[in-house]
């Protein structure tokens, strides 16, 4: 692969201050495939100078929308000319199967092109006009960039994560550096030589690689950033808010979930199985809305639960280059080990192993795993609540629909939650109950760039895509007229 040691800062590839590097690693096979540059807080800040100043004094936020969607477009045709090139990059550096990383990367590409239109809306929306109480005076509400926002993106989905931040924030007309996982770093670097491509001029988008406890919190904590967002861990999300309030700092997080999923006995069991699996097997289960608290009333729940062994025995697992393949590996030894530690305190917990946890037979390197299904999983275990971020899946049985709504809202998370039912009325009854800022109708994971997504309690703050996502990068200014060259007549009679 190609070099990928310097840092995208001010439209120029720069070395890092100190020279500093670090390794990525192909999950398959545990083989280096890159050395990357590894930004410090002196590096941040040349970036977070170069945003501030490319915000300040440069063209992109003063352009119209309509010519800063010309450079969106452009930079979502970069992603789909190089989409197969971009897509095995994504594989080696994160694990996920081929056809996956294709979806991912599509998606990426329909963001930049969706926020290209919301864009050039803003130039007939920019200003609303306000009825006041008093006809002396005008007002309008007007749209402008928030200044410069800081991304912190995760691993999980690298180049998708980056589109869902960067293609708002670029539309708004805001600046931003970015700065993705240090475990996928490769496609955001990427981004940025897309991005170059199409014409975007220097200091507007910012890639520094890193380590979050240099680079990350460098950037939560610049004074120079004006808006912070970032999707990742409750404990990273709650470093970043305290980072965020010193400044009052604007900030957006889309952390964690323990997503339930409510099957009633009405249910195609077959149809059941394939959503179950999709909500939890998709990515290796490294998805932060992964439905992986699946309550299943009691009438069909062993014949789901015999039904889903036997597909998930099913799933061809190893290298995602491979054709056929399901499911890839983990994306480092420490989620591997962090995932195998999880199914071993299920066991000790209580629950019934079903399926799953051990290294398939055939594949001698890589962080592999079956994928785990658990039956009656006790409600106060720790499995049962907290995320494990990989291919497990939790299932209990429930006997009525409150009870049911009960267990699925008992949770410190709230970003994502299904219901199936061939009665339409109680999926729109339950659906309306379950406390998340997604839920899905006999489905499970189908994600629009035009919805919002984003969770209640400790699953985050704020909403990304569609409109939402862009309001994130905007502020709301009042101007107000008076509409008399003669004194108001207040002091001056």
């Amino acid at each position: 692969m190609k070099s990928y040691e310097k840092l995208f800062i001010d439209g120029r590839w720069v070395a890092p201050v100190n020279n500093g590097s670090f390794q990525t690693v192909d999950p398959s096979n545990e083989q280096v495939i890159a050395k990357v540059a590894a930004a410090t807080a002196e590096d941040v800040d040349l970036a977070v100078k170069a945003a501030r100043r490319a915000f300040d004094e440069g063209p992109w936020p003063r352009m119209r929308g309509a010519e800063r969607a010309m450079v969106l477009r452009r930079i979502g045709q970069g992603i789909r000319d190089r989409l197969q090139a971009l897509a095995e990059i994504e594989v080696r550096d994160n694990g996920k199967p081929l056809p996956e990383a294709l979806w991912d990367l599509g998606d990426a590409a329909g963001c930049f092109e969706f926020y290209a239109g919301l864009a050039e809306k803003l130039d007939e929306n920019a200003e609303t006009a306000i009825a006041l109480s008093d006809d002396r005076f005008s007002s309008v509400a007007r749209k402008e960039p928030i200044g410069v926002a800081g991304a912190i993106i995760p691993w999980n989905f690298p180049l998708l994560m980056a589109a869902w931040k960067v293609a708002p924030a670029l539309a708004a007309g805001c600046t931003m550096v970015l700065k993705p996982s240090e475990l996928t770093p490769l496609t955001a670097l990427e981004l940025a030589d897309i991005a170059a491509a199409a014409d975007l001029p220097p200091g507007v988008l910012n890639v520094v690689t890193g380590f979050g406890k240099d680079a990350g919190a460098a950037l939560s904590e610049h004074p120079g950033v004006d808006k912070l967002a970032f999707t990742g861990s409750v404990p990273t999300g709650s470093r970043i808010m305290q980072a965020a309030a010193r400044d009052i700092k604007n900030v957006s997080l889309e952390l964690g979930g323990k997503s339930p999923f409510i099957v009633f006995d009405d249910s195609d069991i077959d149809a059941a199985v394939e959503w179950i699996m999709f909500g939890i097997f998709w990515n290796q289960g490294e998805v932060c809305s992964a439905t992986s608290r699946v309550l299943v009333q009691r009438g069909i729940y062993a014949a789901l639960i015999e039904r889903l062994k036997e597909e998930a025995r099913k799933i061809t697992i190893g290298n995602g280059l491979h054709e056929g393949v399901l499911l890839g590996p983990l994306v480092s030894k420490g989620q591997y080990d962090k995932v195998r530690e999880a199914v071993q305190r299920g066991v000790d917990e209580g629950a019934r192993l079903v399926t799953g946890g051990g290294r398939p037979a055939h594949l001698e390197k890589g962080y592999f795993m079956e994928p785990v299904v658990f039956a009656d999983v006790p409600t106060q275990s720790w499995v049962w609540n907290e995320e494990i971020f990989g291919p497990v899946v939790c299932i209990r049985p429930f006997d009525d629909e409150d009870e049911a709504v009960r267990s699925a809202n008992d949770s410190r998370f709230g970003l994502g939650a299904a219901v199936m039912s061939r009665d339409n009325a109680r999926c729109e009854r339950v659906a309306r109950k379950l406390r998340a800022g997604i839920v899905w109708i006999n489905c499970s994971q189908p994600t629009f760039t035009e919805a919002p997504w984003g969770g209640y309690k400790q699953s985050g703050i704020g909403r990304e895509l569609g409109e939402w996502g862009l309001n994130n990068y905007l502020e709301t200014k009042q101007i107000t007229r008076y509409g008399s060259d003669k004194p108001w007549g207040w002091y001056i009679k």
